[in-house]
């Protein structure tokens, strides 16, 4: 909660159809590129649900068309049961928007910006209040122009915020905040699925993503590769279970490689930091502890542990960069 109160959203009312966003066979084109491939996913009531991908591939296509700013060329996308392109005057009071790049015009003060969203609303958020949670209360006359990037996108947040939506679209909401505005931007969606609030968010922060959600959907090429809970996507049969430990860099990993299973392997992903990936047992502990006696290494802080949530990610979605 926030500094020990919630957000003053209430008991938000249950959406009519049984999840606050339903999305079924979402297809959408630009030219010949198709971004959106036939792409289903659900948001359950005053739930969390992180929207994961590379760059391109599709993430922020499929939550336009969820805010009604791009027609789908196929599917069924539903906001709080309604269609959020024919029932738009009906849906917007009731959904909050914090899109990439905030959108304020440069000379606009920050309170200004704020105060504007908030006499649009029928029952605002104290805009006095809200500038102090999201700590801005000291640039609220700065023009936006001269905010930091932090700053406009807290900004951006508290305007996604100010009307008391029942459900709340973030794409990138921590993108240019500092470890402590992104652990307040944390506390606020936790008070927001407190307060029955609905929230999709994309973000890049796999971190973010295994702290935040209930639920996860990892998209690519405009298709979902994988979706469930963080717990149910890092330790799935096909996950498997990691060995780390630290030692002299630079050491001959060719050895232990030979020695190891078939279904194992081993790497230097950063100097002195080591990693065996397979099925980790007694068999294969006892082979590394055994390589590091041969090299005349201590293996110090050896642990097991599952995978990240970016470890799948990466598996599903590949290593190489996109533009």
């Amino acid at each position: 909660m926030i500094r020990g109160r919630n957000l003053g959203f209430g008991n938000v009312t249950p959406p009519a159809s049984s999840a606050a966003v339903e999305v079924c066979g979402l297809v959408r084109s630009f030219g010949p590129v198709r971004a959106v491939d036939g792409l289903d996913l659900q948001v359950q009531p005053a739930t969390v649900l992180a929207l994961l991908g590379p760059n391109g591939a599709g993430k922020t296509t499929t939550v336009e068309v969820c805010e009604g700013f791009l027609r789908p060329d196929a599917g069924v996308v539903r906001v709080l049961g309604l269609d959020p392109i024919a029932d738009s005057a009906a849906l917007r009071p009731r959904m909050g928007v914090m899109p990439q790049g905030g959108g304020a015009y440069p000379g606009v003060r920050a309170a200004e910006m704020l105060g504007l969203v908030a006499v649009c609303s029928a029952r605002p958020l104290d805009v006095g209040w809200l500038l102090d949670v999201l700590g801005l209360t000291g640039v609220a006359r700065v023009p936006y122009k001269r905010l930091s990037g932090g700053q406009q996108q807290r900004l951006a947040l508290a305007c996604a915020l100010v009307g008391r939506p029942e459900v709340v679209f973030l794409d990138e909401p921590t993108a240019g905040m500092d470890p402590q505005a992104r652990r307040l931007v944390w506390d606020i969606i936790a008070s927001l699925r407190a307060d029955g609030v609905s929230v999709l968010f994309t973000t890049h922060l796999m971190e973010e993503a295994e702290a935040l959600s209930d639920q996860v959907v990892i998209i690519d090429h405009g298709r979902v590769v994988a979706m469930g809970s963080p717990a149910e996507l890092t330790s799935s049969s096909t996950t498997q279970r990691q060995l780390r430990f630290r030692a002299r860099p630079g050491l001959d990993l060719h050895p232990l490689a030979t020695a190891l299973p078939q279904d194992c392997g081993a790497s230097e992903p950063r100097p002195g930091e080591y990693l065996v990936d397979g099925l980790i047992d007694p068999q294969v502990m006892a082979t590394v502890t055994a390589w590091c006696a041969q090299q005349g290494v201590f293996a110090e802080d050896l642990r097991v542990s599952r995978r990240s949530l970016e470890d799948v990610f990466l598996e599903l979605t590949g290593r190489e960069l996109r533009s």
